[in-house]
Order: C-alpha cells, then sequence, then structure tokens
C-alpha cells in the first residue's frame, strides 16, 4: 500500500436537516396562558456505516415545553452529516464518530429547533451547548458499569447515570442571561427510521441543574434537585424530603461538619472566579473573532478558529460595529 493510499482521511460531505417534527396539541388556547413553560430538553447521537470509509452521524434533540399539565409545544429534530472516515485506527474512530461529528451537527441543529419554535408562535429556545466528550464518556462509563458481570446485564435493568451541574449551563449569545434548563434526559436505546424506541439497552443520562425551580417538574427530580442544591447552599440546614428513603440515605452519608463556614465561603468565591474567567474567555473569542472579519475571512474559518458556533459568528458580524473590542 502507498504512503498516499494510508494517509489518514476525515472530511465533511454533507450537513442535513434528516428530520423535523412539530406538535401544539393546546393551541391556540395555550396562547392564552400567562404563565411562563417549564422546558424539557432531551438528546440523542447515533452513527452508522454507509459504505466503506463513509458513516453518518446524527444529533437528535426533543424539546417540550409544559405550561402546568398541558402541552404547549412538541418538537422534535434529527440533524445529519455524512462524513469520509478513511485509515483512522480503530481506537479513535469511536470517539471521532461520538464526539467530533455530533460537535459538527448540532450548532445547525440548535439553529434549526430555535427556528421551528419561531416559526410555531413561540419565543426561540436557544440550546445549550453540549460537550459531546463528556456525554460519550459517560455513556461508555454506563454501559461498563452494567456489562462488568455478564450475568447481571439484563433487558430488565435500567441503569442511570446522573450529571449535577452545579452552575448555570452557559450564556444566552445574544441577550447575556443564562439559560434555564433544569432537566436534560438522554436515552441510549436504539430507534429505526420511523422513530420506534427499542428497549435493548435502557440506559438514561440524566443532567440535573438545580439552580432554577419549577412548579411543573416531578417530584422524583424535585427530592434530588432540592438535596443537591441545599447541600451548596444551606449544609447546615437542609431543606429536603427526608419521606424519600433514597434522598434521607443521601443526607445522612454526606457529612457538613468536615467543612467550616470558611471553607464554605472560600469555595463560592472560587466558583464566581471561575465564572469571571470563563466570560472573559469568550469576550477574548469575540475580539478575535472580530478582527479576523477585518481580514475579510468567511465566517466558516472564524468559527474553527475561535470556537464560537456558526449562529455566534453570523451574529457578531452582524452586530460588530456596536461591540466595543
Amino acid at each position: 500500500m502507498s504512503k498516499e493510499n494510508s494517509q489518514s482521511v476525515f472530511q465533511i460531505q454533507r450537513v442535513y436537516l434528516k428530520d423535523l417534527s412539530l406538535e401544539q396539541p393546546n393551541s391556540p388556547a395555550i396562547f392564552l396562558e400567562q404563565e411562563a413553560p417549564s422546558i424539557e430538553v432531551s438528546v440523542d447521537v447515533g452513527a452508522e456505516p454507509l459504505a466503506e470509509g463513509i458513516y453518518e452521524s446524527t444529533v437528535t434533540v426533543t424539546v417540550t415545553a409544559k405550561i402546568k399539565d398541558k402541552i404547549a409545544f412538541l418538537v422534535e429534530g434529527k440533524q445529519a452529516g455524512i462524513f469520509e472516515a478513511r485509515n483512522i485506527p480503530e481506537e479513535q474512530l469511536g470517539p471521532l464518530l461520538g464526539i467530533g461529528c455530533p460537535n459538527i451537527v448540532y450548532p445547525y441543529l440548535r439553529s434549526n429547533i430555535a427556528d421551528a419554535i419561531t416559526r410555531a408562535g413561540f419565543p426561540p429556545i436557544h440550546l445549550s451547548e453540549i460537550n459531546f466528550e463528556v456525554f460519550y464518556q459517560q455513556r461508555l462509563q454506563a454501559i461498563t458499569e452494567q456489562q462488568r458481570s455478564s450475568t447481571d446485564y439484563s433487558v430488565e435493568k435500567t441503569v442511570y447515570t446522573i450529571v449535577v451541574m452545579t452552575a448555570p449551563y452557559r450564556i444566552n449569545e445574544r441577550t447575556r442571561e443564562f439559560y434555564k434548563d433544569e432537566v436534560l434526559i438522554s436515552k441510549l436505546n436504539p430507534k429505526n427510521l420511523k422513530g420506534d424506541e427499542f428497549k435493548i439497552f435502557n440506559h438514561e443520562l440524566v443532567y440535573l441543574n438545580p439552580n432554577y425551580k419549577t412548579d411543573n417538574t416531578p417530584q422524583n427530580y424535585r427530592d434530588w434537585l432540592d438535596l443537591i442544591y441545599e447541600s451548596i447552599h444551606s449544609p447546615a440546614a437542609p431543606k429536603i424530603n427526608f419521606n424519600n428513603e433514597g434522598v434521607k440515605r443521601a443526607s445522612e452519608i454526606i457529612n457538613y461538619d468536615n467543612i467550616s463556614p470558611e471553607d464554605w465561603e472560600q469555595s463560592k468565591i472560587e466558583v464566581g472566579k471561575q465564572k469571571v474567567i470563563l466570560l472573559e474567555r469568550e469576550a477574548e473569542r469575540f475580539v478575535i473573532a472580530k478582527k479576523m472579519m477585518n481580514l475579510e475571512i468567511d465566517d466558516e474559518k472564524i468559527s474553527k478558529a475561535t470556537g464560537l458556533s456558526i449562529s455566534q459568528v453570523q451574529w457578531l458580524r452582524e452586530n460588530k460595529e456596536n461591540i466595543e473590542d
């Protein structure tokens, strides 16, 4: 085999919207409601070979908005990309398809979901960015733990991987407000082309962020969110549901006396410093992107160089005259 034929190749062939559906079962009456809806977002990723060295990577997002017990809207979108990946070592191919490709596909899906919600007559919902590397590793860990003992592995069991977010997910690139997704759920079970889910693995990845309370969060989630929130903000006298045996046992395991009030205050200061650092880094990326625009560099190259999404770059291009360096 020649040196040229053995070189690793990775390139995008196409990115496209594979499926998009919208349901508004309670319209138009739902538009008369004054209460802000609660939002639940679930994410799923997939990859499959199409031909030798050609793969399709998909990211599916379902956004459900409820006001009280009524569904305001339900949007499900699947964005796909076709990638050429040849002569990639086997140990690198999995992360490439599970991390790299979804990172490329997801920004397009975020834009399509926001557009669909706007066209439905609702304020746009800008989905949070996703760390697909963490997402990929956590899924592998969940499967490994379940499969560690083959005698214990059974389709009747469900494995939950809980990811606790102690700070807001990210900042809205336009309004500078924090997103307020309290619960996000991703399932590993495969789906066919019709969208039917097959409960083969029964692994669920659940992201919990206790910073934003809503009245519509189910009680089983609410109990654990309260435990997380109270353990951070009121460790001396947490207000939690001790009738929940799991929460009660967890609270007994946590030893608050080992942390002094001074340490708690210092930890809060450190969290604040980290937030400031993140904001400064984001500002630096915007400054670099603006300078690249002045050099007439196209949006795609700016996005790759700075790590900003295409939508962020496009927004900056439209508003750069109003933004100070």
